[in-house]
C-alpha cells in the first residue's frame, strides 16, 4: 500500500517545516514570490496540522479516507445485487400476474359456454316439475334440480370471481323499481326458506333505486343465502328502509349471529360463517368476498349487525333514482293459474338443446312456441307458415352462430317483421354495454343460467304491455 502519511519527508522538495531563505542579491521581484511562497508554506503546514489532530487516533487520516471509499464500494457493490433481485423479483411477480390475469380473462370471456349446458339442463329439469309425475319421480326430479343448483352457485361464483379479479365487470348504473329486484327474489327464496322450516316475511317497497340491477341482485341473493343456510329456526325479513339520499336494502335472520372478532373476517376469501358443515352447504366461502367487491364496484356501502345467539342483519345502501316520465304501471300480475296460457313466443338460440328445453318449459306455462337456431331457420319457418306468424314475445339469445347477427341484430330484423313485438336478450355476458344497449332499445335482459322464475316474472309483466 502507498504510503498515506502527510508529514514532510526530509529531502523531498516539498520541505514545508525549513522555509528557504532570501538570497541578499535577489530582485525586487524575486523576494515578493519568496515571501509568497513562505506564506502559502505556513497555510498548507497549518492545514495539515489540523488534518492530523482531526484523525483517527493512531491511523493516519488518509488510511481512515480510503478505507471509507472500500465500505462505499462494497455498499455500491451490494445495492446493485439487491436491486438486481428486487428486479428479478418484480419480473417474476409481473409474470406470475399476467398468467393469473390470462386465467381469469379466459374463465370470465367463456363463461357463455360454460353456462349453456347448464342452462339447458335447468330448463328440462323445471319443465318435469311442472308434469304430474309419480312421487318416486318427483323427488328424484327435485334432486335432480338441487344439484343443479348447487352446480350453478359454485360455477357463478368462481365466475363471478374471476370476473372480479380480471377487471372486466362493468356496472349498468339506472334506474328502476327496487320492487322488481326484491319481489323476484322474495318469491325465489320464500320457496327455499319454506323447505327449511323457515318463514320468510318479505315487506314491499315502491322506491326507485339507482343500481346495476343484476349486480345489486347478486348481493342480496348471497345475504339471503347465507340466511337460510346459517338459520336453524325462526324467520328471515327481506325489506328497505328509506335513508338519506336512497334507500337500505335489509336482509334479517333469527340465526346464531356473529362474535365481533370475525365481522371483518366473513367478507375475505374462503372464510366460512359459523361452523355449518353439513351435506346441504357445499359453498366456497366466496359469498360475501363477492359482496364485498361489487359493493366496492358500485360504491354501495355495506352495513352488518349482529347479536350472538340471536341472528345478524346485512344490508346495502343504494342511492335514490328517478324513473323518466311514464304513465302509471298496471297493479303486479297474479302469479297462479294460466295467466301465461296463450302467450305465443319465439325462441331464437343455436344450442338445440336450449331450444327444446325451453319449448318444454314453455309450452308447460301454456305458451305456443316457436323455436329456431337462427334468424334465417325462424324467418323461413315463419315465411312456409304464414298463417297466424304474429308472436307477443321473442325470447333471443345474445350470442348465436359464429357468422350470425347476435340477438340485438335478430331483435332488431324481427322488430321490422312485426312492429311492437316485445324483445327479452337471454345471455351469459356480464358486459355493462350489452345490458345498456337492452335497456335503451326498449327490450329485457335476463342473464345465463336462466331461472325459471325469473323468466315466468317477465313473461308475466310483459302480459301489461311493458318490458321491463
Amino acid at each position: 500500500m502507498a504510503c498515506t502519511s502527510t508529514r514532510p519527508s526530509p529531502g523531498l522538495p516539498l520541505d514545508l517545516g525549513q522555509p528557504r531563505q532570501t538570497p541578499d542579491d535577489a530582485s525586487p521581484r524575486e523576494r515578493e514570490l519568496l515571501e509568497e511562497n513562505v506564506r502559502l508554506r505556513r497555510i498548507a503546514a497549518a492545514l495539515m496540522e489540523r488534518v492530523e489532530s482531526a484523525g483517527v487516533a493512531g491511523a493516519a487520516p488518509y488510511a481512515a479516507f480510503e478505507h471509507a471509499v472500500l465500505l462505499a464500494e462494497q455498499v455500491r457493490e451490494r445495492t446493485e445485487a439487491l436491486q438486481q433481485t428486487l428486479a428479478e423479483l418484480h419480473a417474476a411477480k409481473a409474470e406470475a400476474e399476467a398468467a393469473n390475469l390470462s386465467k381469469t380473462r379466459f374463465l370470465a370471456a367463456v363463461s357463455h359456454d360454460l353456462m349453456q349446458p347448464l342452462n339447458a339442463a335447468r330448463l328440462f329439469t323445471s319443465a318435469l316439475e311442472e308434469h304430474d309425475l309419480p312421487a318416486p319421480s318427483t323427488r328424484l326430479v327435485g334432486h335432480v334440480g338441487r344439484s343443479l343448483q348447487d352446480v350453478e352457485a359454485l360455477l357463478g361464483t368462481l365466475v363471478d370471481i374471476s370476473r372480479l379479479d380480471a377487471g372486466v365487470l362493468e356496472p349498468d348504473v339506472a334506474p328502476f323499481p327496487v320492487a322488481r329486484l326484491l319481489d323476484v327474489l322474495a318469491e325465489e327464496f320464500r320457496q327455499m326458506a319454506a323447505a327449511r322450516g323457515l318463514e320468510l316475511h318479505y315487506v314491499r317497497s315502491d322506491a326507485v333505486v339507482a343500481s346495476d340491477l343484476a349486480l345489486l341482485a347478486r348481493v342480496v341473493r348471497n345475504f339471503l343465502t347465507n340466511a337460510i343456510r346459517y338459520t336453524e329456526h325462526g324467520r328471515i325479513l327481506l325489506g328497505c328502509r328509506r335513508r338519506a339520499g336512497g334507500l337500505e336494502i335489509l336482509v334479517g335472520d333469527t340465526g346464531p349471529g356473529i362474535p365481533e372478532a370475525q365481522r371483518e373476517a366473513i367478507f375475505q376469501e374462503f372464510q366460512r360463517l359459523g361452523e355449518r358443515r353439513d351435506a346441504e352447504d357445499r359453498g366456497l366461502g366466496l359469498g360475501l368476498a363477492i359482496v364485498d367487491r361489487i359493493a366496492g364496484i358500485l360504491d354501495h356501502p355495506l352495513r352488518l349487525a349482529s347479536v350472538p345467539g340471536r341472528g345478524s342483519l346485512f344490508a346495502v345502501r343504494v342511492p335514490a333514482g328517478r324513473l323518466p316520465a311514464a304513465p302509471p304501471s298496471a297493479p303486479a300480475p297474479a302469479w297462479e293459474g294460466d295467466v301465461l296460457a296463450g302467450t305465443r313466443v319465439w325462441v331464437v338460440d343455436d344450442d338445440p338443446g336450449i331450444c327444446e328445453g325451453m319449448t318444454a318449459l314453455l309450452a308447460g306455462w301454456g305458451c305456443e312456441v316457436r323455436t329456431a337456431t337462427s334468424l334465417a331457420a325462424l324467418e323461413a319457418d315463419l315465411d312456409a307458415h304464414a298463417s297466424g306468424e304474429a308472436a307477443d314475445v321473442l325470447l333471443v339469445d345474445y350470442h348465436l352462430g359464429e357468422g350470425d347477427p347476435d340477438g340485438l341484430a335478430v331483435a332488431a330484423r324481427l322488430r321490422e317483421r312485426q312492429p311492437g313485438l316485445a324483445v327479452v336478450v337471454i345471455t351469459a355476458n356480464h358486459d355493462a354495454s350489452i345490458k345498456s344497449l337492452t335497456r335503451q332499445r326498449g327490450y329485457g335482459c335476463l342473464l345465463k343460467p336462466l331461472k325459471p322464475l325469473r323468466l315466468r316474472m317477465q313473461l308475466v309483466g310483459l302480459q301489461g304491455g311493458g318490458s321491463e
